[in-house]
């Protein structure tokens, strides 16, 4: 069964079926070939909130906030993005406009409307421009949890951002030993136990290396420049949701300064909320706060 659908940089998504519904997991594809993977749990009738989950990682690291919200009765989406996860190993589309439309595809496959979105890291980047290119009638709010938005890069027009020089080196530490590489962000500046007294869990820098592991080397390398360069101004401009946005005072991977602060003045309808000493990965490092300001904002 096939779908409706346009281009990736049209209004709708084109989507079809998965064999993966025959395989036992449940994906659509794209336009371009690419099978999507996703969660969907709870009950079909309830409000959807859907997760977009951050570079290299997967829709797993949402199990935490997608357990506490099934158990208030809510509809909990989550996909892997493409070359992440249990999503296709593609060779390309690894930008902004095609990651915006790959979660518009699995939203539209499942008629999702009136829903909460909600971003880390680059899957903010995501969540904000799907919202402003295709949400405009499927959309409550928005939710954006330390997210990369308006811009990283640093420029002319946005001098406080990261060099480029500290991203090339991302791609290098990438290339020569991506798994050391993975396992020395986790065990550090990620969740912010390179600080003094920090006590880190290895569960939680092992499942973030399982996650980063399973996807494409390929699909990561390119991952950096999409999260990195990409220009959300407009984006942010144009969305007229309400959104919440939540960011650790401590973010050594995200500044605050250059990206909380920004986009809050940008956003026609936006709630702050800054989380002072809490680090990038504060949805799991202290998932009990962050998920008692969603619901109070999700439920308001």
């Amino acid at each position: 069964m096939t779908l409706r659908s346009t281009s990736a940089a049209g209004k709708e998504p084109k989507i079809s079926t998965s064999l993966g519904d025959k395989i036992g997991f449940s994906s659509v594809s794209t336009n371009d070939g690419v099978q999507i993977f996703y969660k969907d749990w709870g009950p079909k009738t309830a409000q959807p909130i859907v997760f977009h989950h951050g570079w290299p990682l997967s829709s797993d690291d949402w199990d935490n906030q997608m357990l506490f919200f099934l158990g208030k009765g809510y509809r909990v989406i989550a996909h892997d993005r493409r070359g992440h996860g249990r999503s296709s190993q593609t060779s390309d589309g690894h930008d902004m406009d095609h990651y915006a439309a790959d979660a518009a595809a699995v939203v539209e496959h499942l008629d999702l409307r009136n829903a909460i979105h909600v971003g880390h890291s680059t899957g903010g980047g995501e969540a904000a421009r799907y919202v402003a290119r295709y949400g405009k009638e499927r959309v409550a709010k928005l939710i954006l949890i330390g997210a990369v938005p308006p811009l990283m890069l640093k420029t002319e027009a946005n001098p406080n951002g990261l060099p480029i020089d500290v991203l090339d080196g991302l791609r290098k530490q990438l290339a020569a030993n991506r798994s050391q590489f993975y396992f020395d962000f986790a065990s550090g500046p990620f969740y912010g136990y390179n600080r003094p007294g920090a006590e880190p869990s290895q569960a939680v820098i092992w499942n973030w290396w399982r996650q980063g592991m399973v996807g494409s080397a390929r699909a990561h390398y390119d991952g950096i420049k999409a999260f990195s360069e990409t220009d959300f101004t407009e984006d942010l401009k144009n969305i007229t949701v309400p959104t919440l946005i939540q960011h650790g005072g401590d973010d050594q991977i995200v500044p605050v300064g250059d990206s909380a602060l920004l986009s809050a003045k940008l956003l026609r309808h936006s709630t702050l909320k800054i989380y002072d000493l809490l680090p990038h990965g504060l949805c799991t490092t202290h998932a009990n706060i962050i998920n008692a300001d969603l619901l109070a904002f999700i439920s308001a």
